[in-house]
């Protein structure tokens, strides 16, 4: 049987320490479902779609990894696709105490699925979506923190 994860997040935009994950992520299973989903409370730096393609694009040569987005719960999301693993990466503590509540409320909701937390590189914990679009914002080239150097106003 094909082992299947969901990464989920809001990915505004995705960065190298998303990547890290997803490389590690894919030493324990067949094929990586990114899931972009669309978090109200995040801001509106880039749209879905261009969410949806810069993740594509960044794994292009990949076919173990796809992008697609959802606007359902996660474990919803999950069953539709018939996927028993969700993959997350931790930064830090606070990221733990964040996904092991989700964790928490996950298993009771959708107990045939399995939550794998990952830890983030070190080189990479400083860096998040939220620095990126602040580096954005202030007119500074985050290329470097995102994947592939990829530019990331071909997204906006």
């Amino acid at each position: 049987m094909e082992r299947v994860a969901l990464f989920p997040g809001s990915f505004e935009p995705f960065t190298i320490g998303h990547k890290a994950i997803v490389d590690q992520g894919l030493g324990i299973f067949d094929r990586i479902v990114v899931g972009v989903g669309g978090n109200e409370s995040k801001g509106g730096f880039m749209s879905v779609a261009n969410r949806v393609r810069l993740i594509e694009d960044i794994f292009r040569d990949n076919d173990r990894v796809e992008a697609r987005s959802y606007g359902s719960l996660t474990g919803e999301f999950c069953r539709e696709m018939n996927i028993r693993f969700i993959l997350r990466g931790m930064r830090n503590t606070v990221d733990y105490e964040y996904e092991r509540g989700i964790m928490l409320v996950n298993q009771r909701l959708y107990p045939e699925i399995t939550t794998v937390l990952l830890f983030t590189p070190p080189e990479y914990v400083a860096i998040s979506s939220s620095v990126i679009r602040e580096l954005a914002h202030f007119g500074k080239d985050p290329r470097e923190l995102i994947p592939n150097n990829i530019e990331i106003k071909n997204y906006l």
